[in-house]
């Protein structure tokens, strides 16, 4: 558990400083130590072995937890009681041999900055509002005081959803802007809709799926192809 405190406690000290709010509960001693830390009252040794400590309390029973149910596919074997720590299961390494590794980090990062936004304006994450930006390929909500506040990118959260495939072919798709298989953002409806008075926002996220280079820019691509 030292181990996984280093990089857990590092992750959420950040976040903290993006959003004060990163659980639901109304109060956290683990959390206190995190912000303590941000605000260099404690050193890293105290924060990592206050991670330790009581970073995980809930976090290792509730992640392999979906729908109040266990996930079919277990990563890891919690053995706290036995050696202090978790065993990492096959499936965890098979995981990290697949072409989708890449891209988890970067759709993780995503997913958690859309929850948090929703817990720091006081509404369930379901009920957010989301807006795309296509200039600048990313989602954005605006407060009640019409002050925009941008999330994440649209190709890194939309990822998990088609789970890493071209929503056309299938095929492998990667949201690391190193890769050559980086994905595009196409709208499903496009926009040519516009022309016949069509009175729906085609820049909302509803619409938005993710597609391999080929099938939105190549010859016969959706992207190409006139409505």
């Amino acid at each position: 558990m030292e181990e996984l405190a280093i990089p857990f406690s590092k992750h959420i000290a950040e976040h903290l400083k993006i959003s004060d709010k990163q659980i639901t509960s109304s109060s956290s001693k683990f959390l206190d130590a995190c912000r303590k830390f941000n605000t260099g009252e404690i050193s890293e040794e105290k924060l990592i072995a206050e991670t330790a400590k009581r970073g995980f309390a809930n976090v290792n029973d509730a992640f392999q937890i979906v729908n109040q149910a266990p996930v079919p596919i277990r990563f890891y074997v919690d053995e706290r009681g036995m050696n202090g720590g978790i065993r990492i299961t096959d499936e965890l390494l098979a995981l990290k041999n697949s072409f989708q590794f890449a891209s988890l980090p970067i759709e993780t990062e995503a997913r958690w900055r859309l929850v948090e936004t929703a817990w720091s304006v006081g509404i369930s994450a379901k009920m957010l509002e989301v807006r795309y930006d296509e200039n600048n390929d990313l989602m954005f909500i605006e407060t009640s005081g019409a002050r925009r506040i941008n999330i994440t990118s649209s190709r890194d959260a939309l990822n998990g959803y088609q789970k890493g495939k071209c929503f056309y072919c299938f095929a492998d798709i990667s949201i690391d802007s190193k890769s050559e298989n980086l994905a595009d953002v196409d709208h499903f409806s496009p926009h040519t809709l516009v022309r016949i008075n069509f009175d729906v926002n085609l820049n909302g996220v509803w619409n938005l799926v993710l597609a391999c280079q080929n099938c939105n820019r190549g010859t016969n691509g959706m992207g190409q192809v006139p409505f």
